[in-house]
């Protein structure tokens, strides 16, 4: 799977880069006819803590699994994303194929 990883206004760093690409390649386990992903990163303006976003956009056949959540950090969102999208893909396997 090919995940495009683009952060918004600011250049995000090797090792978070590296953090991201390892959590979403283990969706592929969960669900491997995934096509590919794009992770967006944005820093959220406001003076709240919980400023960083993370979008995360899967292609499979049929549809797209979107998901975005905001913390404190990249990182958190990141996992919470990943955990929202394993759901989203088990709840789509389970569907029942007309």
């Amino acid at each position: 799977m090919k995940i495009r990883v683009q952060s918004i206004h600011f250049n995000a760093d090797q090792k978070l880069l590296d953090f991201i690409n390892d959590k979403v390649d283990k969706l592929v386990h969960f669900y491997d006819h995934i096509i590919d992903g794009e992770v967006f990163l944005k820093l959220d303006k406001s003076s709240d803590l919980q400023n960083k976003i993370v979008q995360i956009k899967l292609q499979i056949p049929g549809n797209d699994l979107i998901t975005k959540q905001q913390c404190r950090t990249f990182e958190e969102a990141t996992d919470l994303c990943v955990e929202a999208l394993t759901k989203q893909i088990k709840r789509h396997k389970e569907k029942p194929r007309g």
